[in-house]
């Protein structure tokens, strides 16, 4: 199993970490070690390295076949389920590798680093996939709030991209990109993650 991720795709956290509101040439794409999925409300464990471990909440795509060099038009066909999940980042230790030049694979693919929440069918949304509105709460407050329609790049379009470089295969994840509103989780904190009026997603931060 593969866990795609995207970095910039809401223009408004693109402005909320680099001061400006802009859309790269390419999708940013980035993937984690598969030790990094952290499912069934098991607790994240803030690791030692980081001083700061933000929470970044997106959309994710389960992927349902096979697939490679996949047209944007047929991108629908390949995927079956969606949930919520969090995308944890040292960013503290994203700054320093940013600064020499260095991946990201340390500050986004440690372990537990992708935590994920319950897969509803996407027949069953009542929405297309890029309208829906999902949101984060911490402690009984929403902190982060989203709509996959501000996607710099929709669902499909990422799909189609990745499979120019990556086959897809039955299970691999994609996490789509985290809108605005981004911030440091704390020990005990209790998180919850809702996609339109549905809780997926509910663990506890040690």
């Amino acid at each position: 199993m593969k866990i795609f991720a995207v970095g910039m795709n809401y223009a408004e956290h693109n402005k909320e970490l680099h001061g400006t509101l802009y859309k790269t040439e390419d999708p940013v794409i980035f993937t984690k070690a598969d030790s990094a999925l952290l499912t069934h409300g098991q607790p994240f464990f803030i690791p030692d390295f980081t001083q700061q471990c933000d929470y970044e909440t997106e959309l994710v795509v389960r992927i349902s076949r096979l697939g490679r060099s996949i047209p944007q038009r047929f991108a629908h066909r390949y995927y079956d389920a969606v949930t919520l999940g969090i995308d944890f980042t040292a960013r503290d230790l994203q700054r320093k590798l940013a600064a020499n030049g260095h991946p990201w694979e340390l500050c986004k693919g440690f372990d537990g680093s992708a935590a994920i929440g319950r897969f509803i069918p996407k027949e069953s949304l009542g929405h297309d996939i890029q309208d829906l509105h999902f949101h984060l709460d911490i402690n009984g407050k929403t902190v982060q709030e989203g709509h996959t329609r501000d996607m710099l790049r929709s669902v499909d379009e990422l799909i189609s991209f990745i499979s120019q470089y990556f086959t897809l295969k039955t299970g691999d994840l994609l996490y789509t990109g985290t809108p605005v509103g981004v911030g440091p989780v704390h020990e005990n904190d209790h998180l919850c993650g809702w996609l339109e009026d549905e809780k997926l997603l509910e663990f506890n931060v040690k």
